[in-house]
């Protein structure tokens, strides 16, 4: 059985990373975001705007319970799932938890570069959004490192690295 849950902040690629790996693996992809989004017929945003974070967090606390228990998947987080309630311990339990992890002006790179739009990061400018995102990583940082296993993903920048980031996985957790 194949169950591996990437983690780490947003603009990571853990859904790049994971839609490749899935596809390598010959199992289903799932982005923890998208299952919450699915299942309430709402956006995140939405979610947080009615029920605020703490709603928001006990929500994606139980939608990872559910789709975590699922055999021969790999699951991507939300950059935040990790840092709630008991949430790394549990997904250390069941899983291969993988720490796609970048520095900071790389992440800040991505996130501007992404399509998505992203609330906490609107109006931000270059400077301001890569110190935010370090002022982030500091914090969660300590949820992160408690992965089983840690990749740094910090120049995805074209498809064959993305390759070689799946290769590493697999090799990493012998799949």
């Amino acid at each position: 059985m194949v169950r591996i849950i990437l983690i780490g902040y947003m603009g990571a690629g853990k859904t790049t990373v994971g839609k490749a790996l899935a596809a390598e693996l010959g199992v289903p992809f799932y982005d923890l975001d998208w299952f919450i989004t699915t299942r309430y017929r709402k956006s995140v945003p939405e979610i947080f705007a009615e029920s605020g974070e703490a709603g928001f967090r006990e929500l994606e606390r139980r939608m990872l319970h559910e789709v975590a228990e699922f055999e021969d998947i790999v699951l991507s987080c939300g950059g935040g799932t990790p840092c709630f309630f008991d949430n790394m311990e549990y997904m250390n339990s069941l899983a291969d938890t993988v720490y796609l992890k970048a520095e900071p002006a790389v992440l800040a790179m991505h996130l501007r570069m992404g399509k998505g739009k992203r609330p906490l990061l609107e109006g931000k400018s270059p400077e301001e959004l890569e110190d935010y995102v370090r002022e982030m990583l500091v914090t969660r940082e300590p949820f992160y490192s408690k992965a089983k296993y840690t990749l740094d993903v910090s120049l995805l920048d074209n498809f064959t690295k993305i390759q070689e980031s799946v290769g590493l996985i697999k090799e990493m957790l012998k799949v």
